[in-house]
């Protein structure tokens, strides 16, 4: 059976943001930050509670170099743990959807990952695995597992029914109706959970570094907001958010490439 029949669920290459997805929260961020520099100067609140945008860019610009090391290690965390979460949570939707036995009981083992707090199971995962880089990883993993899991397995399960009768019409083999037919229908729903856990991998790291207290965005939070250095608070706060645009802008642009691709092979 020709990928013609599953391509043709997926061919809409979604947008990436352009001028007028980026314009209306420009605006809002422009009259937001004018809104806070008054504030700061006309109610002369203490620069210790809430520093002027000036403050914080002063900070960001005294220590980029700081910010930038940080930045890289929670980037680099929030990254191993997005890539464990799909790694194990795609192959574990399909075998979900395969086999009924399999998602008996695999799924509350699943469900129970994601109603755990994080902030619970953190120094289990810590005395058991150190404190390095790679246990912050696995960490974040337990996070992202659930969203691409169970979109995935949404989406696997969300094939019109025509294209299912038309494939089995033509005696096609159920590995190749999963293949050619269920996959590319589920490509949006796989989609929709990565970016979902993307943001969310970057709450992992954060948290994370909130209990080890050894590097990353985390720990300069929480450093710098004890030594009331607040300015250089929201400049971490400030590269954080950054951050975490680029993770869920990072998946956007994948699927739009993949979908580029399956349209063209269509």
């Amino acid at each position: 059976m020709s990928p013609e029949t599953g391509s043709r669920l997926w061919r809409r290459r979604p947008r990436l943001p352009g001028l007028d997805w980026i314009g209306p929260p420009l605006v809002l961020f422009a009259l937001v930050v004018s809104g806070w520099h008054a504030a700061t100067v006309l109610l002369g609140v203490p620069t210790v509670v809430l520093p002027s945008p000036l403050d914080v860019l002063g900070a960001l610009g005294s220590s980029w170099e700081t910010l930038l090391g940080d930045a890289l290690v929670t980037g680099v965390t929030a990254a191993l743990g997005l890539l464990g979460g799909i790694a194990v949570g795609v192959p574990l939707s399909f075998g979900m959807v395969r086999s009924r036995t399999v998602e008996a009981v695999v799924r509350p083992y699943v469900i129970g990952l994601r109603v755990a707090p994080l902030v619970a199971v953190a120094p289990l995962v810590f005395l058991w695995f150190g404190r390095g880089i790679a246990a912050r990883a696995l960490l974040v993993t337990t996070l992202t597992l659930f969203p691409v899991t169970v979109a995935s397995v949404g989406g696997l399960r969300s094939v019109p029914r025509e294209y299912l009768d038309l494939a089995r019409s033509v005696a096609a083999p159920d590995r190749t109706v999963f293949l050619r037919v269920r996959v590319p229908a589920a490509a949006p729903s796989v989609f929709a959970g990565v970016k979902l856990a993307a943001t969310l991998s970057v709450i992992g790291a954060v948290v994370a570094e909130f209990v080890t207290l050894d590097a990353g965005l985390g720990y300069r939070v929480v450093v710098t907001s004890t030594d009331l250095r607040t300015a250089e608070t929201y400049a971490a706060l400030v590269v954080l958010a950054a951050l975490g645009i680029a993770f869920y802008l990072a998946p956007v642009w994948l699927e739009r490439r993949s979908a580029a691709a399956a349209s063209d092979r269509s």
